[in-house]
Formats: structure tokens, C-alpha cells, sequence
């Protein structure tokens, strides 16, 4: 069993149930556990089962109560609930603290429905989490193919429901996805729609647009998606629908291109900040995309590494210059970039930038317009 602690200025890492200090009698076991000093004033707390292995089929939980060794300030909760939630359901629940004289968030029933292609039919050998994130905290990884509901399945299209009940989590901003398989397989995600049950509205969606190639020997793959759009009322849910109708057939052809990002080689030269390019070609330009989820490196542009990104964008023709720059945030943010090199799937062309020198930014954001 583990534990983690939200708090205002950030959350734990998941606390494992080990440090066992007495039982109080049969049913009753207490801990001691040690957090973080910086976390501020606790608010929410995630408690589950890292794992169902290690002969553990079921835990029952009726009680909980948290006391602060140098306040004695005392939080206590009845749950009278069994993890998982249901059989091969959810391991995890959650639920706000609420401390003396401070008002608690509450716990909400989301539904997040998932709009798919060809998972259902691996759903026994993939294994999917997502994460939603708000401005209230995140959700954790929560399972998306072990218990599902309202499952419907066309010729190419299909789409399925996962129940998440977490605290409040605010305004919905993004979803990180993890995805792994035992076998060698391709997944595609069109998007995520998120709600509170409760609620019809609003629709959290959150557009997604690629086959994924699982690989069995390779590790998890992660995307971060984030927020599309929010659908407030039924007239704009409607609008929407239209438009989806009109412009359906334009998304087959959207264009993928991969981007190959060369940092220097030299001191000093990576950069923590916020990386984000446009792509010119003779017919169009593509929206604006941010560099965040390197196909190789967990964190992207350090000194002398190569960062990969794929992108889907409309048909922009012969590519002949890009626009590339960062936000200038985070430490030491001056960035030396060597060279850009673009593959156009559709054309089965390479395109190479070259930079050789430091992008520097200081108040306004900056771009370097390039032209091979």
C-alpha cells in the first residue's frame, strides 16, 4: 500500500506503508511516515495498491486517520471501501483532507471516454494509463482498459468509457498517456473527452490523432495531450459536431513530419526552456507546436544530444524555412542549436537547418527564422 500527499506547493513521491509502528489491535496498524517540509498545507490524498502481485488480491479499508507529530493537529476519515474498486477495477482512491478551520475540496465522478481505433481488440495485451492533470493536482496513472463501460465498436471506429473518481481537480489543462504492450502491435487514439458525471457539461477534449507502434522490448511510450478545447453548452457541442462533419474528410490528410533537434556540443549549451517551432512550406504554414515529448530523452535538448519529435499538421507543400525559439524559462536557458533536419513522410524528403550558434532569449519570446 502507498500513499501520496498533494499539498500547496507541490505533492510527495508515493510513500510506501513500511514503516510499521504497532498494532493497536487486530485491525488496526499505525505508521510512521515522514514528508517533505515544502509541501505546504496538505489538502488531497491518493491511497492505493502499487500492485496486485505479491498475493494480494484485496484490501479493506474502514478507517484512516493522520496526525501531525508537532501540531497534533488530527485528520480523520471513514472510508469503508475495498481496493480495487471493482474486479481488475481501479486501485486507487481519493480523498481531500480537511483540517481545522480550512474548507475541503470535494470528490467528483469523472468520465473519461476514450475515441479509438483497433485498442479494444488488443485491450488483453496492451496496458494504457492515463493521467489527468488540472489545476487542482493530477488523477495519478489510472487504468484505461481494465474495467470499461459503454463499449461500442464499429467497423473503424470505436470508443469505450473509464470511470475516474478523484478530488476536484479545477480547470482540466492535460492527459500524459503511458502505454506498453507484450506484444508487438499499432494503436490509434483520436481523442479524449473528459466530464464530470454529474454534469453535462463542460466537455474537457483533448484531440490526439496518432497510431502509436508499440514495441514489446521497448519501454513505455508517454505522450502529453494537451487541452484541445472546452465545449461549455450544448448550441457549441453542436457547432462542433458540424463542423467535424464538414471538415472529417480533411483530417486524412494531414501530414506527418519528424523533427530531428541537434544541441551543441559544448558548455553550457542545452536548455531547460519551453522549445517551439513553425514550419513554412510553398502552399502553407503549420500552427505553432511545442517540443516537449522527445521520442528519445525524458528531458529534451541537453548538451549534445539528438531530440525527435513527430508532428501531424495540414499539407504545407515544399518546406523552405522554419521559425524556432523558446520561452526563456527555467535555469540556464540560453540554447545552443546546431542544426534542424525535418523528414516529410508524405514526400519521403529530409530537410536540414542549419543554426550553429545560441539562441538567447530574455523578455519577449524570439524566433530564428532559418532557410535551407
Amino acid at each position: 500500500m502507498v500513499m501520496v500527499f498533494y499539498g500547496s506547493n507541490g505533492k510527495s513521491n508515493p510513500v510506501s506503508m513500511e514503516n510499521k509502528v504497532e498494532h493497536q489491535t487486530e485491525n488496526q496498524i499505525t505508521y510512521d511516515i515522514h514528508l517533505p517540509s515544502d509541501l505546504g498545507m496538505l489538502y488531497k490524498l491518493r491511497l492505493g495498491l502499487q500492485s496486485l502481485e505479491n498475493n494480494i488480491s484485496q484490501l479493506s479499508l474502514r478507517h484512516f486517520k493522520i496526525q501531525k507529530t508537532s501540531t497534533l493537529d488530527t485528520f480523520s476519515l471513514t472510508i469503508n471501501k475495498t481496493l480495487p474498486l471493482s474486479p481488475n477495477g481501479d486501485r486507487w482512491i481519493e480523498f481531500p483532507i480537511q483540517w481545522p478551520l480550512k474548507e475541503a475540496l470535494s470528490v467528483i465522478t469523472y468520465h473519461l471516454t476514450v475515441f479509438s481505433r483497433n485498442i479494444l481488440n488488443e485491450r488483453n495485451l496492451v496496458h494504457m494509463t492515463a493521467c489527468i492533470y488540472g489545476t487542482h493536482g493530477d488523477t495519478g496513472d489510472r487504468s484505461l482498459l481494465q474495467s470499461l463501460q459503454n463499449v461500442q465498436q464499429e467497423e473503424k471506429n470505436e470508443s469505450f468509457l473509464v470511470i475516474v473518481d478523484a478530488v476536484d481537480l479545477g480547470e482540466l489543462e492535460k492527459i500524459v498517456l503511458l502505454i506498453s504492450s507484450k506484444t508487438d502491435c499499432k494503436l490509434e487514439v483520436k481523442k479524449l473527452h473528459v466530464q464530470e458525471a454529474a454534469k453535462e457539461h463542460p466537455i474537457y477534449v483533448f484531440e490526439v490523432n496518432e497510431e502509436f507502434s508499440v514495441n514489446a522490448n521497448k519501454p513505455k511510450i508517454q505522450r502529453e495531450i494537451p487541452g484541445s478545447f472546452v465545449i461549455r453548452g450544448e448550441k457549441q457541442k453542436n457547432d462542433i459536431d458540424n463542423n467535424l462533419n464538414k471538415e472529417g474528410s480533411q483530417v486524412k490528410h494531414l501530414t506527418e513530419y519528424t523533427i530531428k533537434v541537434y544541441t551543441g556540443d559544448k558548455r553550457g549549451a542545452g536548455t531547460d526552456a519551453n522549445v517551439h517551432i513553425i514550419l513554412f512550406g510553398n502552399e502553407d504554414r503549420s500552427e505553432v507546436f511545442k517540443l516537449s515529448q522527445s521520442l528519445e530523452h525524458q528531458n529534451p535538448f541537453e548538451r549534445g544530444k539528438v531530440d525527435t519529435f513527430k508532428i501531424k499538421t495540414k499539407k504545407l507543400g515544399t518546406l523552405h524555412s522554419i521559425e524556432i525559439g523558446h520561452d526563456g524559462k527555467g535555469f540556464a536557458s540560453g540554447w545552443f542549436l546546431e542544426k534542424v533536419e525535418i523528414t516529410d513522410a508524405a514526400r519521403n524528403s529530409v530537410h536540414c537547418f542549419n543554426c550553429n550558434r545560441s539562441v538567447d532569449q530574455s523578455i519577449t519570446t524570439l524566433y530564428m527564422l532559418f532557410s535551407f
